[in-house]
């Protein structure tokens, strides 16, 4: 099991610290410690018991090799998103969620192997059978096709759940979700719904070392269930009669 950092460890990351008070959301209110001026103070052991729950989801998801979607596109949270679903090999998204990632996945998908497609072209022989002008073409595409699906080549198909940081930003996301009911895992800042996804995760959604350590903690989770998978001895076929 993933090990959650300590209260101090929290505290160091910046991860108590909520929004001011007018910006609050009353669901939240059962994981704020307190105020201090003017500005909601997220209680940690909250934090800590419902990181917990979400690393062990996570570690059965990897255990069975199923996909998960990252999602970050606010400053904060593109580097860490990216770094982390690469380095286990998720798809993400951290330039612009496209709208039917989703709910009409089948585009999405055609969009996907046009990308794929195009790419090839680009790098390999295939290319050298294009005018120069068709090949600026081509390299314009793949630019345009990058910013939407650049991090879904992965996506081979509907991921069985969702890591998001900031609801607010990513409602299309999370309306999507709902939709299609597929499960999320979120970082709740003290602006945002608890009630709006499976594993609310009631942290700092701005601050840059909040969402690393969360984030990084999420997808060490998916790895060691997948690492623990893979180490577990086979079963011995049954003998033929």
């Amino acid at each position: 099991m993933v090990k959650v950092p300590t209260l101090v460890e929290m505290l160091q990351s910046g991860v108590h610290f909520g929004h001011i008070k007018g910006k609050w959301h009353p669901k939240m209110a059962q994981f704020i410690f307190s105020t201090r001026n003017d500005v909601h103070i997220i209680n940690l052991e909250e934090t800590a018991k419902q990181l917990q729950n979400a690393c062990q989801y996570l570690g059965d998801l990897g255990s069975r090799r199923a996909l998960v979607l990252f999602v970050g596109t606010k400053r904060q949270a593109v580097g860490v998103i990216e770094s982390a679903a690469k380095r286990i090999g998720m798809p993400y998204v951290t330039k612009r969620w496209l709208g039917g990632t989703l709910t009409n996945f089948a585009i999405i998908q055609k969009l996907i192997q046009q990308y794929l497609s195009l790419k090839s072209i680009l790098s390999s022989e295939q290319r050298n059978r294009y005018t120069k002008k068709e090949q600026l073409g081509i390299e314009r595409k793949v630019e345009k096709l990058d910013v939407s699906i650049g991090g879904l080549t992965q996506l081979s198909r509907k991921p069985d759940a969702i890591v998001i940081v900031d609801l607010k930003r990513e409602r299309t996301a999370i309306r999507e979700a709902a939709h299609t009911k597929t499960s999320v895992v979120a970082i709740t800042d003290t602006n945002t719904n608890p009630d709006k996804v499976a594993y609310p995760i009631p942290a700092n959604d701005d601050a840059v070392g909040s969402v690393e350590m969360i984030v990084n903690i999420l997808a060490d989770a998916y790895q060691q269930g997948r690492e623990s998978a893979a180490a577990e001895p086979q079963a011995a076929p049954a003998p033929v009669n």
